[in-house]
């Protein structure tokens, strides 16, 4: 019997969250299980998902997901009242969010989710532990990108 490849380009990602990446420096990362209600998985299946301006807040010893959007599927939420921006419960163990909470402590910390993805089959967020970028990183950031786009071009053109 021959595995059932993904049926998307881009292989298991679901949704990505590029202004992260932009706007952070990423020191460490986790990877967390989600609690979701029925229509989101199948939400998430088509896609219908979005992380920007996302963050992860603990609370009493639990992690949550705050400002994530699952568009609700005409077809999957008919019998049920679906909330799209909801706040959602991330699965972790008690260590990591220990962790997370004494460095989100810090004066310029915070963690924020990275990407969502599948992991066989079930739904995995990926966190990072994040201090914010000064303004002259940022630039020296995109200064980096476009000299790297730059080059390619370059490169190609040669060859």
């Amino acid at each position: 019997m021959a595995k059932k490849k993904a049926n998307k380009p881009g292989g298991n990602t679901i949704a990505l969250n590029k202004k992260a990446r932009f706007e952070y420096h990423i020191e460490e990362t986790f990877e967390a299980g989600l609690a979701l209600a029925g229509w989101e998985v199948k939400s998430l299946r088509a896609g219908k998902a979005q992380l920007t301006d996302t963050y992860i807040l603990i609370k009493d010893g639990e992690a949550w997901l705050l400002g994530s959007h699952i568009t609700p599927l005409n077809t999957a939420s008919t019998h049920v009242l679906a909330d799209p921006t909801r706040t959602r419960k991330l699965l972790l163990h008690r260590k990591e969010i220990a962790k997370i909470f004494s460095r989100t402590q810090d004066k310029g910390h915070t963690c924020v989710p990275l990407k969502l993805y599948w992991k066989k089959n079930l739904v995995k967020c990926e966190l990072a532990l994040v201090e914010g970028k000064k303004l002259h990183d940022k630039r020296a950031t995109e200064k980096q990108r476009d000299w790297n786009r730059q080059k390619a071009r370059i490169m190609r053109e040669n060859n």
